[in-house]
């Protein structure tokens, strides 16, 4: 009877204790997944002019500000936008905590006449179109042919023929896009996409809500 006692007793020891330890690995994985900053930029150098307007989202007094290269060809880029970036900018940005900006950072041809289409979108739809060519990516970015598709998601912005083939041939609005993409690399030193800045603590990947609201919240 002893050593049956001894085995149960045992036994719920060992119970409690895996417990104990399972109720205390979440926070301990969560704390794992906090990215750890690769870098930091001078934050006014970070902010000065460019080749090209900023696309600013949130107040300019925000106490947190956040720049993000991408490429529209992205993968990554397009599961943040798609995953991430509705709550960041619902709790973050639509209420005032965050200033955004987005940078173009294409990789490949490709990328840059959808950013160049989401430039000649009509007057503040830079990011809902941004949010539209990263929703159809697969449509358009690897099939063998990206006019057609290109051409309907424009259409559906309020395009035209002629205005879609003079925003795909304005030769200065791809020189000013490949212009923010040659300075983010030489003087921010982003060499893949998305990157983030964040109080200019520079970031790399496609990070959830949880590890931007980890980096976020202690600077607010």
């Amino acid at each position: 009877m002893a050593d049956m006692f001894l085995t149960r007793r045992t036994a719920l020891m060992a119970t409690a204790a895996a417990t104990a330890a399972f109720a205390a690995a979440p926070s301990f994985v969560l704390a794992q997944e906090v990215p750890k900053p690769s870098g930091t930029v001078d934050m006014d150098k970070l902010l000065e002019p460019g080749a090209l307007s900023e696309e600013v989202l949130g107040p300019e007094d925000a106490k947190v500000t956040i720049v993000e290269y991408a490429s529209m060809t992205c993968s990554h880029c397009a599961h943040f936008h798609e995953t991430t970036w509705p709550t960041l900018k619902k709790d973050y940005i639509d209420t005032g905590k965050v200033r955004f900006i987005l940078r173009e950072f294409p990789f490949d041809p490709r990328a840059a006449a959808a950013f160049m289409l989401a430039r000649c979108a009509p007057e503040g739809k830079y990011y809902p179109m941004v949010d539209v060519l990263f929703d159809k990516q697969k449509d358009w970015a690897f099939v063998k042919n990206a006019r057609a598709p290109m051409e309907n998601i424009a259409k559906l912005a309020g395009f035209t023929q002629e205005s879609f083939e003079a925003c795909l041939t304005n030769q200065k609005l791809l020189d000013d896009i490949n212009a923010v993409r040659e300075r983010g690399a030489s003087e921010f030193g982003v060499d893949a996409t998305p990157t983030f800045f964040i109080n200019g603590k520079k970031y790399s990947g496609a990070m959830s809500v949880e590890q931007m609201s980890a980096i976020i919240d202690p600077l607010l």
